[in-house]
């Protein structure tokens, strides 16, 4: 179960002193916890990778602000956090390989009610904003 190795993880990298892997793991563990209380029972895989997109998405919006003010030394930091939870990620479909299951799809012309359909089809697979520039690309 991912949970098992996130906290193995977390477990090993305060025997290492890994410093960054420590804070980042325990950051994770904490998040994971609140979304426990949250559903009010044990999270599955899907409630695990849930979280950790959530947590990616806030990494990617941390660098591009951290660049924005020019504070790079923040930016690398949040890039080697997000590189860390990257790992815990199942594999990201490439934009060829969405491509080809869109078409596989019978979609309808209006996008909202495409992405209605694609949307839980690509969950956790898939950047979500991808999907979407390739369902509007579709459609249009």
């Amino acid at each position: 179960m991912l949970l098992d190795r996130i906290n193995s993880d977390l477990h090993a990298s305060v025997l290492a002193s890994d410093v960054l892997r420590r804070d980042t793991l325990r950051m994770l563990v904490s998040e994971l916890n609140y979304k426990k209380i949250e559903v009010q029972k044990d999270l599955s895989d899907a409630d695990v990778v849930s979280v950790l997109q959530k947590e990616v998405k806030k990494r990617n919006e941390a660098i591009l602000s951290w660049e924005a003010s020019g504070r790079t030394e923040s930016a690398d930091k949040e890039r080697q956090e997000l590189a860390i939870l990257q790992t815990y990620l199942p594999a990201q479909m490439s934009e060829e390989e969405i491509k080809q299951e869109i078409e596989r799809l019978n979609l309808p012309k209006d996008f909202a009610s495409a992405m209605k359909i694609v949307a839980p089809h690509f969950k956790g697979r898939a950047d979500g904003k991808l999907v979407a520039k390739i369902v509007n690309e579709k459609n249009s």
